[in-house]
């Protein structure tokens, strides 16, 4: 009796990529035909987004190889070990597909140069693991020493594990895929040659090895991570089925479409080639600037430069996001413009659960697919706003991270307010910035108050012209009457000059510089200000805003707060009541107007930034109001000198009424301090240290994933879950629809300090990233650690290191 073989298109179809659950498709398993096919295009609509930018101009060749390694990332997953994870639950091969796929490198490019074969290697073998790691914690190294059973792994084992078999690859289906791979590229199908794929696999692993193991030229170590972070890229894209999108928010001229005559500094931001630094008042249109300075330089780039714009504050980011998307041109057949987001543990916890894929079959895949689409969803929009964390990442590269890098190549990043970091932030963001430039990157910095080191830091940073440009004097009307007081906010007497304010009608912003002071703040006046309103206006007569709320309730409040009060419009009565106390969450990007405005002493900066938020437009029919500085009781959170310092410039004022000159001479003091001077020392010396350490990529494939933590820590920033938020937070994330996104309301970033003092409970969310804890909250006035406060404030800083 005769049988029928398979057609090589029947042998095809039965060679799957991803099982049903994991497409992210219902009920469609995809086939390893479709999966190479799709991120071969993906790479090209890549290669399109980025073109020959900055250092990749050097490399043509760099695009095609690109391509090459996207389509045989996945050729390895022929292996009859995969295939039975992939379709039967629970089976686990215990190999890496990606090794065996360099088989299929050898048979298809190995005549390339040598130099460009090392590339395709990198970018086939190490699109899901570190080459090397420091603990020998699964990178490839760790996994397939020389001494190997490379035969047994992945060609014949005479005697095979229960359930798994004892040939990898059948040379029927070897045969197939091998001659589908050659079709794509028009090229002869190879012949084997009498060697067999275990046997290429372990040569080309051995030449990976030998290429990038030990340190190599820092060019082209960062040539290598690109292409990685371009292969990755198109491996994300193809497997969530999400595109790139070739929408740009921006519109070309765009100070063309102001409303308003533009100001001088705006038309000379529009007329700027290269990058910016732009110096002008609040209230005085910078972030049109910004955008016009965007739109000017996009016809001079190549490929589709994306948009990023950085805000140190996830109040700032979100409010920012939601300006953009209500006033940028959105897509056709869209009504408002699509607008990337990029903030929080949550994206990425995303983008990290996207590449570290094990590909077995378990409970979680139908999570992992959204997760690969929430990923893309990150990447996919021209127009971002994100936070300095979520770039600084990228620095860290490998195969979680050099998407974000890759994606750093050829775009324009605005620096929003960079005054608002500390000196090691503001240090390694100027270590990026050259990074950036290298890459094809443009950038501008766009701020009210810049001080002079700052200035000469970054020019002298950037290796290219840096124009400066400031908005000319009289720009902005004088706005605020100086009054300094020794004592706290929160002392008696204080309190009642903030009360007869309210008494009298006045809406007022006082800014506290800890969540406890503002807590306090808010319980001593709220019921003044309830008091004072209107019956109608109650609900939002009186307003708590910091950090520690949940994400979505601080949306909440944010919304009542810009409706309450937005931007003095002209002929409105010169009292508008109500009471809004906050703390740095108002400093940028909100753009808020009020009668009188209290703050505690900050560092000059900060003063000057919280003073914007009142009498923003200088439209109040009493002309320059009342603007108060008051001493705290403690200098938490700020270096006690930086507060002596802007306590002495202020104090040095010639005259009470505030100009945009005094702002300016306020600066020049605080920083020809010993202070201002250590400040600057320590930003250069941050600088030198991140950029040695991270940004030269001679070991570009070892693990550094250990200086995660010590990046989150340098932020000072940990989000944390509710004890009580557990169950709705898992109903949120896990499950065919759950994604670690729609969890991210309920998140509250604390202290890490605050966090190490209060302890947690346990963990939750993808690989337990997630600490919960057990702390009374409320949606009015926030999470309350205040009797951890005096606990945390016992625990040592950390020492500050390049991280």
């Amino acid at each position: 009796m005769s049988s029928t073989l398979p057609t090589l298109g029947q042998v095809l179809d039965e060679v799957w990529a991803k099982s049903v659950d994991r497409t992210g498709r219902s009920g469609h398993a995809e086939r390893l035909t479709e999966h190479s096919s799709a991120t071969w295009a993906a790479a090209r609509t890549v290669a399109d987004r980025i073109g020959p930018a900055g250092v990749l101009a050097d490399w043509p060749s760099f695009w095609a190889l690109v391509a090459l390694a996207a389509l045989l990332h996945d050729a390895g997953k022929v292996a009859e070990g995969f295939q039975r994870q992939v379709k039967l639950p629970g089976h686990r091969w215990g190999e890496r597909h990606e090794v065996l796929s360099l088989a299929y490198v050898d048979l298809l490019v190995g005549g390339l140069p040598p130099d460009d074969r090392a590339l395709v290697a990198a970018g086939v073998g190490l699109h899901h693991r570190w080459l090397r790691s420091a603990d020998g914690s699964g990178a490839l190294l760790d996994l397939y020493p020389a001494s190997a059973a490379w035969e047994r792994k992945f060609g014949h084992d005479p005697d095979p594990p229960p359930g798994q078999p004892a040939g990898q690859v059948p040379l029927r289906r070897h045969r197939a895929v091998l001659a589908w791979y050659a079709d794509q590229l028009g090229v002869p199908v190879p012949a084997d040659g009498g060697r067999r794929l275990w046997q290429r696999a372990r040569d080309q692993f051995a030449g990976l090895r030998a290429a990038w193991e030990e340190p190599v030229d820092a060019i082209r170590g960062l040539i290598g991570v690109l292409l990685q972070g371009a292969v990755t890229l198109a491996d994300h894209s193809a497997s969530a089925h999400v595109a790139l999108q070739t929408h740009l928010p921006l519109p070309g001229n765009y100070l063309s479409g102001l409303a308003y005559p533009p100001y001088p500094h705006q038309r000379q931001a529009a007329e700027t080639d290269g990058h910016l630094l732009l110096i002008a008042p609040t209230g005085s249109g910078k972030t049109e600037a910004g955008l016009a300075w965007a739109s000017r330089q996009l016809p001079a780039m190549p490929g589709r430069p994306r948009v990023v714009w950085v805000l140190p504050y996830r109040a700032s980011i979100d409010a920012a996001a939601s300006r953009f998307r209500q006033d940028l041109q959105p897509a056709p057949e869209e009504t408002t413009a699509d607008i990337g987001v990029l903030h929080g543990s949550a994206a990425l916890s995303v983008l990290a659960d996207a590449v570290g894929e094990d590909c077995a079959p378990t409970a979680s895949d139908a999570s992992r697919a959204n997760s690969r689409a929430g990923a893309m969803r990150l990447f996919a929009q021209r127009f971002r706003v994100a936070t300095a964390y979520q770039l600084l990442v990228g620095a860290i590269a490998g195969p979680r991270y050099a998407s974000v890098l890759l994606e750093q190549a050829n775009s324009l990043v605005v620096l929003d307010e960079l005054h608002a970091y500390d000196p090691q932030t503001f240090g390694r963001l100027c270590a990026c910035m050259r990074l950036w430039e290298t890459l094809g990157t443009r950038v501008a910095v766009v701020s009210a108050t810049l001080a002079p080191p700052m200035v000469t830091l970054i020019q002298e940073t950037l290796r290219h012209p840096v124009a400066l440009h400031r908005a000319p004097a009289g720009t902005a009307p004088d706005r605020h009457r100086l009054v300094l007081d020794e004592l706290p906010l929160t002392a008696p007497a204080s309190l009642e000059v903030f009360r007869s304010w309210l008494t009298e009608g006045y809406s007022v912003l006082l800014v506290a510089n800890t969540v406890a002071t503002a807590q306090a703040l808010y319980t001593a006046l709220a019921p003044t200000a309830r008091a004072a309103a209107h019956e109608a206006d109650r609900d939002t007569a009186a307003l708590l805003l910091h950090s520690r709320f949940r994400a979505r309730d601080r949306s909440t409040i944010e919304r009542r707060l810009l409706a309450r009060h937005g931007e003095r419009r002209p002929g409105q009565p010169a009292r508008r009541g109500g009471l809004v106390v906050a703390t740095q969450a108002v400093e940028v990007s909100l753009r808020l107007d009020f009668d009188r405005g209290a703050t505690e002493l900050a560092p000059i900066e900060a003063v000057a930034q919280r003073a914007g938020r009142v009498n923003r437009l200088g439209r109040h029919p009493q002309g320059p109001v009342p603007y108060r500085v008051h001493r705290g009781e403690s200098p938490h959170p700020y270096q006690p000198e930086s507060l002596d310092a802007a306590w002495s410039a202020l104090a040095a004022a010639p005259d009470p009424v505030m100009s945009e000159q005094s702002i300016e001479h306020w600066l020049t003091l605080a920083y020809q301090t010993d202070w201002g001077r250590q400040w600057d020392e320590q930003a250069r010396h941050s600088r030198d240290a991140f950029a040695s350490t991270f940004l030269t990529f001679t070991e570009p494939f070892n693990d550094r994933e250990e200086f995660l933590d010590g990046l989150r820590e340098s932020f000072d920033t940990v989000e944390v879950l509710l004890q009580d938020d557990k169950p709705e937070y898992e109903r949120l994330t896990t499950g065919r629809d759950g994604h670690a996104l729609l969890g991210a309301g309920l998140l509250i970033p604390i202290r890490y300090r605050q966090w190490r003092a209060l302890g947690s409970t346990g963990t939750v969310g993808r690989n337990h990233r997630i600490p919960l804890i057990d702390a009374p909250y409320s949606g009015e006035t926030g999470l309350d650690l205040s009797p951890t406060i005096r606990k945390a404030a016992t625990v040592p800083r950390p020492v500050d290191t390049i991280l």
